[in-house]
């Protein structure tokens, strides 16, 4: 595989740092760790600038290149949480932490990261500015958001911004991408139903929210079969059902639904946000009962940008000779945040025969370190290339 050199020279270093980070795992915004160990290579690798703090507890490195005549600043970023799982690899660095583990990977992206930063630093043969980003909180925290809410973007003039993220299934050290939509808004609901509750053996005399909850969990199905255009993905699914009685004999007064609504653009996150409210709405008053309904909007529709998808794909080629084509993820990604806020594009990378992510057997594949680091530190020189 045609990766730098320096990177197989330092793969040994990189897969050291992943480790450690394995095995101190932190979750959301509490990547005190992990966030001052970074700080502190980025410092050792003569960094321009390091900053903290950013998103309450990312991290910022900028490296400027040998010249900085043409403008351009770049940015590249690497999550760093872990997740709330009990790790069963069983490998000698598994996490310290009971209850947390690296199961997406995250461990495996701030390393490839700070390989890159490294390199950048050492050689700077490029004409511009590169911004290594660091952000916590990916898994449900909205860290991104975060990141952009303390004004990432304009502090320091990023224009463009690439991530990646690596992919079981898919063979070690290989791509694959796709322009536009990529990965799904993720937004969450709770229902609560409420009617009157009363004896099992005298239904008549009650106002049934264990029929009104199953009929609604059936309903929210349409949305997806008579509602949505065929072609246009969504996703909904209802994840919990909860009575509030645990009699056999007693019709509950309030039955809860929770779960889960994907979906691929915005028009579709409308108008499945709007149908399952006219669902829920309509069974209550079909049965004589009432609804509350929260309806909480997640992490947007991650959208690649055209141009820089078209160019990220070309970089993978140079680097591990194929970039293929990726499917749809109904899955969430809040580097979708920044994606909003400028043009760019989000890769994967295979992590070769393993456990998928969120697992608790999953463990990041370090064989796919020089690739990565190689297409973090191509983009930049390819993107900026020096006079």
């Amino acid at each position: 595989m045609p990766v730098k050199n320096r990177f197989a020279e330092l793969h040994d270093e990189i897969t050291a740092w992943r480790r450690d980070i394995h095995e101190h795992p932190e979750i959301l915004f509490e990547t005190h760790r992990t966030s001052a160990l970074v700080a502190e290579k980025l410092r050792e690798f003569g960094c321009d600038e390091v900053v903290t703090g950013i998103g309450r507890t990312g991290v910022v490195g900028v490296i400027k290149g040998k010249s900085t005549d043409s403008g351009r600043v770049i940015g590249l970023r690497a999550d760093m949480d872990a997740l709330p799982i009990h790790e069963q690899t069983g490998v000698g660095y598994a996490s310290k932490t009971p209850g947390a583990m690296h199961a997406c990977g995250h461990d495996g992206h701030t390393a490839m990261l700070l390989g890159a930063a490294k390199y950048l630093a050492e050689t700077r043969n490029f004409n511009g500015t590169a911004v290594v980003i660091f952000q916590p909180a990916e898994e449900g925290g909205g860290g991104g958001k975060e990141m952009c809410d303390d004004g990432l973007m304009e502090r320091w003039g990023i224009q463009e911004v690439y991530g990646m993220h690596n992919w079981p299934g898919k063979p070690v050290g290989s791509f694959a991408i796709r322009p536009g939509a990529f990965f799904a808004a993720t937004d969450q609901f709770d229902i609560e139903f409420e009617g009157k509750g009363g004896h099992a053996a005298k239904p008549q005399e009650t106002v049934d929210t264990t029929v009104m909850a199953a009929q609604a969990v059936l309903a929210l199905q349409t949305i997806a079969s008579r509602n949505a255009d065929p072609v246009d993905q969504v996703v909904v699914s209802v994840t919990s059902f909860e009575t509030s009685s645990t009699a056999f004999n007693v019709i509950p007064q309030k039955v809860h639904l929770r779960g889960t609504v994907r979906t691929m653009s915005h028009a579709m996150r409308d108008l499945a946000e709007n149908r399952l409210k006219e669902i829920c709405n309509g069974v209550a008053a079909t049965f004589g009962g009432s609804v509350s309904i929260d309806y909480h909007r997640g992490y947007p529709v991650m959208v690649n940008s055209p141009e820089q998808t078209e160019f990220a794909a070309h970089v993978a080629r140079k680097v591990s000779g194929q970039c293929d084509e990726a499917p749809l993820v109904m899955g969430g990604e809040d580097f979708a945040f920044m994606l909003e806020e400028r043009p760019g594009a989000y890769i994967l990378v295979g992590n070769g025969d393993t456990a998928m992510v969120h697992h608790p057997e999953y463990n990041f594949n370090d064989e796919a370190i020089p690739a990565g680091c190689s297409w973090w530190a191509e983009i930049v020189e390819s993107r900026m290339p020096a006079d």
